[in-house]
């Protein structure tokens, strides 16, 4: 429970999302995470929350010291002070080791979801003439396939939670309760997605995306505004603000030069 005098009331929404995701990772996961802010939100739970979680990254650097935020998963600064500095072989073999997968939360960015989870990081557009090409799935079908649950972010737009996505690029529940089963995937799926307005969860019977909390000034239908497809808003409570604590170790210990946060 936050205590109402560590409640700080300037922040950022960048600084909010980062720190909705921190609290998401729980002591003893191994964190896979890519460039950007899921890197900084797995650094701040580490440094916050959960001090026994372990990062590691697609490049193959597994429990890095991140004493400076990396500008991206090849930076050099991943592999300093390892436990492990492999290849891209050994980090997705962690993913799918029948001792550390169950541990494993991955997060992921997208272009495009939609009500279950399904992400679109290659098009905007038609596959062969398309408006827009992204960078493609990387590693990130591969996370939203094998990891135990996945944490996503998004920003909050109606162009980006559609009711179709343009490119099919990594699975989320495909099309319900069973959809991952029947096309032979685990259990596994994504279990959160942070934006700039909110936090949304799945329903567990119907698997369809429903909001679950609105940031300090943001309502419901604020949100819904913003989602190209119907929200169930019945659950959505306010989220707990950051507290002082939170922020100044966000700011001063995972990411005083602001590379992440502005």
């Amino acid at each position: 429970m936050i205590k109402k005098e560590e409640i700080e009331t300037g922040y950022s929404r960048r600084e909010m999302m980062t720190i909705a995701a921190a609290r998401e990772i729980k002591n003893g996961e191994i964190v896979f995470c890519g460039t950007g802010i899921s890197m900084l939100a797995a650094m701040a739970a580490k440094n916050i929350s959960a001090p026994q979680s372990t990062i590691f990254f697609e490049t193959g650097a597994i429990d890095s010291r991140l004493d400076e935020v990396p500008l991206a998963v090849a930076d050099s600064r991943v592999m300093h002070a390892t436990a492990v500095n492999g290849g891209l072989a050994e980090a997705f073999a962690t993913m799918q080791n029948r001792f550390t997968g169950s541990r494993v939360v991955g997060i992921l960015g997208a272009a495009q979801i939609d009500i279950y989870g399904n992400l679109n990081s290659t098009a905007i557009g038609d596959y062969r003439q398309p408006e827009v090409r992204f960078s493609g799935s990387g590693g990130a079908c591969d996370v939203a396939s094998f990891v135990n649950r996945t944490i996503i972010f998004m920003q909050h737009e109606k162009r980006k939670f559609v009711e179709k996505l343009d490119y099919f690029t990594s699975p989320g529940w495909i099309d319900g309760p069973d959809g991952r089963q029947k096309i032979g995937l685990g259990s596994g799926g994504p279990e959160t997605v942070i934006t700039n307005l909110g936090v949304l969860r799945f329903a567990e019977e119907s698997k369809k995306m429903y909001l679950a909390a609105c940031y300090p000034g943001i309502t419901p239908e604020e949100v819904q505004l913003n989602t190209g497809f119907t929200l169930d808003l019945e659950q959505a409570e306010v989220f707990p603000p950051p507290t002082s604590t939170e922020l100044k170790i966000l700011r001063q210990r995972c990411d005083p030069q602001r590379l992440i946060l502005d």
